[in-house]
């Protein structure tokens, strides 16, 4: 039996230190996800107490079949793709000010940003789930409601896209 199914016994019989352990647990991964995908991180954090809002009401009927975690990044990606419907077009990463001493690697991620979002939503998405949130290739396909050849397609096509994108940012910032 795995912790979360039993964390998950707990809080349908109304446990709520069962409650804030889950969210203990998961609450950073979400919080970076939505960061992804939200243009403050204000609306992030946001998103994320929605996000285990919605599973907490509907506690009652979910059955726990392979990870929680999973569960959640469907509510929180769902939560990300209807606000940037109603709100914006394109990709958007949170900014944070730049220490000084951090200028190369900075550089460097806003280069990785650019390109990324450069990709269509499709390839986007797989990337962020399959290495910034580190999930692996199967739990990808599950959340996205796609097949693993298509995960694994999509993970390929858009590595070759964005080592072209990030050749191109460099060629266009030596000149």
């Amino acid at each position: 039996m795995d912790a979360d199914f039993l964390l998950i016994y707990k809080m349908k019989n109304g446990d709520e230190d069962a409650m804030e352990t889950f969210v203990r647990k998961y609450y950073g991964d979400i919080l970076r996800y939505c960061r992804y995908h939200t243009p403050q991180g204000t609306q992030a954090e946001d998103f994320t107490q929605e996000t285990f809002a919605k599973f907490f009401k509907a506690i009652a009927d979910y059955r726990h079949i392979g990870k929680a975690l999973n569960y959640l990044y469907v509510i929180a990606r769902n939560l990300c793709i209807d606000y940037n419907k109603r709100e914006t077009e394109g990709c958007i990463f949170e900014k944070t000010e730049p220490k000084e001493d951090r200028w190369q690697e900075i550089d460097t991620k806003i280069d990785i940003e650019r390109a990324l979002c450069r990709l269509s939503e499709e390839m986007r998405e797989v990337v962020v789930l399959h290495y910034f949130q580190e999930l692996t290739l199967k739990e990808t396909s599950e959340i996205l409601g796609i097949g693993l050849p298509l995960v694994k397609y999509r993970i390929k096509r858009a590595k070759e896209q964005l080592r072209e994108l990030m050749k191109e940012n460099q060629e266009g910032g030596a000149n």
